[in-house]
């Protein structure tokens, strides 16, 4: 197969969809790769050392696309890429279709392949291609929120651990999963008192039993949430629905009963949201006032660290993308219902019903379009 590495244009993305590699490993088994120059640059990694792995540098993205029957990136296409998505190329990529109706259907006119690593699932419901990008996220939504917490950024002026004799800042987390776990972990070891909320009573029993001390789980519902909402410093949106929009369990009139320089982080704006008034923002302005109440939504937090994002995103999708490359699109799909699961738009059809319902578009079973 034909696989094209392209470099990441969307706002201050700086990971890759590659490293040399996995260029190495799909080069052993006899693929042809196509990296675009200076894709790896701002994740550390060189034009030589992709040559040096077996890839071919081209000049810009057009050529890229214009050569690759795959396509392996980190980011959805932009508008400046819609046009270079052709007729059934495979696009394999984070794509948070539920969170852009342009997007959805630029691809659908398109009539591309889009496999997305939100949806690949396990069947123990665990997202193998989300799970390295939601374990930087949770992590890093503690240390950006402490960052913000600062006063001359416009928070609380609080020291997240606090010190002897002064009590440490208050974290609230919605959501146990994976996001919401290491942030847990992140908080607790800075020495917070943290709060986490989940809606699942097997996985609250879960966390009580890993966490340290300072770490409590509560049942999240409506009451709890604005209960707590008021005494809270950082609180940090780590839900998600697989492919679906997330819903907003903090809205507009809810800030009104916060103390001023809260600081919220919206891991789950890709998604939606779980934060009514997050929209998302960039790592050049990543935040905004509502209320004095500072938000923090930057859409691919990840990005910031692109070195550690991109090694553990390759370590996830390369299995997946060898099997892809081996076998073509449609049979790695008839064999691997994980695979299966990622499909989100074919050849102009949504066949991902949470895409479907989130813009009430004709949805597809998976199976015809095999």
């Amino acid at each position: 197969m034909i696989i094209g590495v392209p470099k990441e244009i969307k706002n201050n993305e700086n990971r890759v969809g590659l490293t040399p590699a996995g260029v190495s490993e799909f080069k052993k088994q006899g693929h042809t790769l196509y990296v675009q120059e200076s894709a790896g640059e701002s994740s550390g990694f060189r034009d030589d050392e992709y040559r040096s792995a077996g890839a071919e540098i081209l000049p810009d993205i057009a050529s890229v696309f214009g050569k690759a029957e795959m396509i392996v990136k980190v980011k959805e296409p932009i508008e400046l890429e819609y046009e270079l998505v052709k007729e059934n190329q495979l696009v394999f990529t984070y794509f948070h279709f539920a969170s852009s109706e342009t997007l959805t259907h630029a691809m659908i006119a398109r009539k591309a392949v889009c496999l997305a690593y939100e949806t690949v699932e396990k069947t123990d419901r665990s997202l193998p291609l989300l799970v390295p990008m939601s374990e930087v996220a949770g992590r890093m939504a503690v240390q950006e929120g402490a960052k913000y917490l600062e006063k001359p950024l416009k928070g609380r002026g609080i020291l997240l651990g606090g010190v002897p004799g002064v009590p440490p800042a208050n974290v609230l987390i919605l959501g146990g999963g994976i996001v919401g776990t290491q942030a847990a972990k992140m908080a607790a070891g800075l020495g917070a008192f943290v709060v986490i909320m989940d809606v699942s009573l097997p996985r609250l029993r879960h966390l009580s039993d890993i966490m340290p001390p300072n770490v409590n789980t509560v049942m999240s519902n409506d009451f709890n949430i604005r209960r707590y909402i008021k005494h809270m410093d950082l609180i940090i949106g780590a839900v998600l629905i697989p492919g679906a929009k997330a819903p907003h369990l903090i809205t507009r009139e809810m800030l009104k009963t916060m103390r001023p320089g809260t600081v919220l982080v919206d891991v789950a704006v890709d998604q939606g949201g779980c934060i009514e008034t997050c929209k998302p923002t960039t790592h050049e302005n990543p935040t905004f006032i509502i209320d004095d109440v500072v938000h923090y939504c930057v859409a691919n937090m990840p990005g910031a660290v692109p070195y550690t994002s991109t090694l553990a995103l390759t370590n996830a999708t390369l299995p997946y993308g060898m099997e892809l490359a081996r076998k073509g699109w449609k049979q790695a799909c008839r064999d691997n219902n994980e695979l299966l699961l990622g499909l989100n738009v074919v050849g102009g059809k949504v066949v991902y019903k949470g895409v479907a319902d989130a813009w009430n578009l004709p949805f597809t079973p998976v199976k015809d379009v095999l």
